[in-house]
């Protein structure tokens, strides 16, 4: 049992990690006229971790702010969701 909630840690630390990547570098201005490995990186993290985010972006939708740029919130929600569904997982094995 021991085994199998390492798992799910894992899974769960690793998703986390990736949320949270995805956050720095959605601040940083990435451009596939620039470094090319960077630009697959950041492709591939978002590929990764859209399917998960798209369901919290649908119920809290970016928010607008001056000078036509945006917030999105679902990645801190994403994160609330995956801690609580970590514990409860965790409290059942």
């Amino acid at each position: 049992m021991l085994f199998l909630k390492n798992i799910v840690s894992a899974f769960f630390d690793i998703l986390y990690f990736l949320i949270l990547v995805r956050i720095i570098f959605s601040f940083l201005p990435v451009s596939p006229y620039g470094s090319p490995l960077i630009y697959n990186i950041v492709q591939f993290i978002r590929q990764l971790t859209e399917p998960f985010l798209a369901p919290f972006r649908r119920l809290v939708p970016p928010l607008g702010i001056g000078g036509g740029g945006y917030i999105d919130l679902s990645p801190i929600l994403a994160i609330v969701i995956l801690n609580l569904l970590r514990r409860l997982i965790l409290a059942l094995l």
